[in-house]
């Protein structure tokens, strides 16, 4: 019926079927609703692949909080079913590794959802987000100025580490006095580690940590994230490290320069930003 419509109209051939119009409708839109399903299922799976490369040893309770963290709002049951259609589960750890722990560096929630700032470098949120290709992940940091919005330094790798963090950090320092701001972050293992407090300590820049499983107290990077994926990269598809480099350059750019936001009294984050300091 969906090959031969165009070329012989809906009505006739219902007619030929003997399929009531209601019936046919009533099926498309079952169908269209199962694609778009099925099509942010795919989404779903190619982050919990990402998170399972990270963190082997997360069950599904601890994939479900990452998730949710990542923007997307699913429950436990689905979670679990989906990483049964992965073939993916938790590596279980054997006590014995815990003698070596050495205990993360943790910040007071200094920012408690309070996002709005009188001026620029004053609160500063950061975070990581998986961007694939269509064979493998890459990892883009960010930082944003709760001030208007702006991304004030990014960094794309291929490995979610350390380095990636101090990375972003150096970008951010190089351009601007960063002395008393505060950096917001979650309690991934990159924001809680010695190296990190240590190049925060060198700027002068207050550390501040989300409680755990909370992703509602970052939500702000959060919504970048969100935004950048459904206006630039699911668009594009890119099959490439430089496509995605490109393509989020490009949309930082947008962002930045031209998107407005009403927040900012239908103004761009840099255009704002230059208004009040005119």
């Amino acid at each position: 019926m969906e090959e031969l419509r165009e070329l012989h109209g809906v009505t006739r051939l219902l007619t030929i079927a003997g399929v009531p119009r209601a019936s046919y409708y009533k099926w498309r839109a079952t169908r269209s609703k199962r694609i778009e399903r099925q099509a942010r299922d795919h989404e779903i799976k190619e982050h919990m692949m990402a998170i399972h490369s990270v963190h082997s040893y997360f069950g599904y309770p601890r994939m479900m909080t990452a998730l949710w963290e990542a923007g997307y709002r699913v429950n436990h049951k689905k979670v679990a079913r989906l990483m049964r259609e992965l073939s993916i589960q938790s590596v279980i750890r054997r006590k014995r590794q815990r003698f070596n722990y050495t205990p993360s560096v943790v910040y007071p929630n200094r920012l408690k959802r309070q996002f709005h700032a009188t001026g620029p470098q004053q609160k500063m949120v950061t975070d990581i987000t998986y961007i694939s290709d269509g064979t493998r992940f890459y990892y883009l940091s960010a930082i944003q100025d709760l001030f208007n919005n702006e991304i004030v330094a990014w960094q794309i790798s291929d490995r979610n580490d350390v380095k990636l963090v101090l990375d972003t950090i150096d970008q951010w320092t190089r351009k601007r006095d960063v002395s008393e701001a505060v950096l917001h972050s979650d309690q991934g293992f990159q924001y809680t580690s010695q190296v990190y407090n240590t190049r925060l300590e060198a700027f002068s820049v207050k550390g501040s940590h989300s409680r755990k499983a909370t992703c509602l107290d970052n939500a702000c990077i959060e919504s970048f994230f969100s935004h950048l994926k459904t206006e630039k990269l699911y668009l594009l598809q890119c099959k490439s490290e430089a496509e995605i480099h490109q393509a989020v350059e490009d949309y930082i750019y947008f962002y930045n320069y031209q998107r407005f936001q009403a927040k900012l009294k239908q103004r761009a984050p840099i255009e704002y930003r230059h208004a009040l300091a005119a």
